[in-house]
């Protein structure tokens, strides 16, 4: 099994002004992130818009970022959706084109109680060969799942190898890493070093779009020890890290910041609208100073 550790940047779906997939700069963007070293990348995630694309869209996605890549780095592939049915059959179509791992949620409308979640990853687990990352995030699925859930998904369902811990509760990271047999990995931008710092051993990052190299550097500094250096970026691209998780559109500030950088980005599928005068300044200045601070 490829390791599945790093730094991941959970990508962006760039759009034509017409709000249709932009294909060639979906091969652009992942042919950059490649070249900027990436430990490796996550589409259709909540980041990629993946509610909001169609099936045979995110299908299509699957097959032309695994072709694209052609191995030279892992691709963790959301395959979440509201029945188990559903979910097995994207995380099967994940699997056959070559995917590393398959990040899911719990379904995100019925708000279902812990015995349904348990038996949710148990069909899942029991019917693919897909390592499967388990996403808790209260904010978009209206779950927020008990450690003690985590722990037993992790234990009674072999496929399930890692977790993405969104909750912004670094107790959870904590005890699943202390406690657990599955790799955890940073959900919340803002507690990235935090949960370095209890064990985590990944983050799947939306800020990653952004600064991909920072935050691989930041990963690598931990990696060695180098503790100092690695607080030195975080604190660097922490304003960032606030503004895409208290903005409300992070989406849409990843997209216009990958546009101001020279990569695809486009508009979001509405009803996502774009940035106010006052959020585009404000992108402006956080890239500026990113931009002029010497590297770490």
């Amino acid at each position: 099994m490829t390791a599945i550790r790093g730094a991941y940047p959970v990508l962006i779906t760039p759009m034509t002004e017409a709000q249709e997939i932009d294909w060639e700069g979906v091969k652009s963007n992942v042919q950059y992130f490649i070249d900027q070293g990436v430990a490796g990348l996550v589409i259709n995630g909540s980041t990629g818009e993946f509610v909001s694309l169609t099936k045979e869209e995110k299908f299509q996605m699957v097959e032309m970022v695994l072709k694209e890549v052609d191995g030279r780095i892992p691709v963790i592939v959301g395959t979440a959706a509201e029945t188990t049915r559903e979910t097995i059959e994207y995380t099967k179509q994940a699997e056959a084109h070559g995917a590393a791992a398959a990040l899911i949620i719990n379904s995100y409308y019925c708000k279902p109680k812990e015995e349904e979640i348990f038996f949710h990853f148990k069909e899942i687990s029991d019917a693919v060969n897909l390592p499967i990352m388990l996403y808790n995030n209260p904010f978009t699925s209206g779950v927020d799942m008990s450690t003690e859930l985590m722990l037993r998904i992790g234990k009674e369902c072999e496929r399930v190898t890692h977790i993405k811990e969104s909750s912004g509760d670094i107790r959870k990271v904590r005890d699943l890493a202390r406690q657990g047999e599955a790799e955890v990995f940073c959900g919340a931008e803002e507690l990235v070093m935090e949960s370095y710092l209890v064990g985590a051993t990944g983050w799947i990052s939306v800020a990653g779009n952004i600064v991909p190299k920072l935050v691989t550097e930041m990963f690598n500094h931990m990696q060695q020890g180098e503790i100092e250096q690695a607080w030195a970026i975080n604190d660097r691209i922490l304003p960032l890290c606030e503004f895409l998780e208290g903005s409300g559109k992070y989406v849409q500030i990843v997209k216009r910041a990958m546009e101001l950088n020279g990569q695809a980005g486009g508009p979001s599928r509405y009803p996502r609208l774009g940035l106010t005068a006052a959020e585009e300044q404000r992108l402006k200045d956080i890239l500026s100073h990113l931009n002029t601070v010497p590297q770490v």
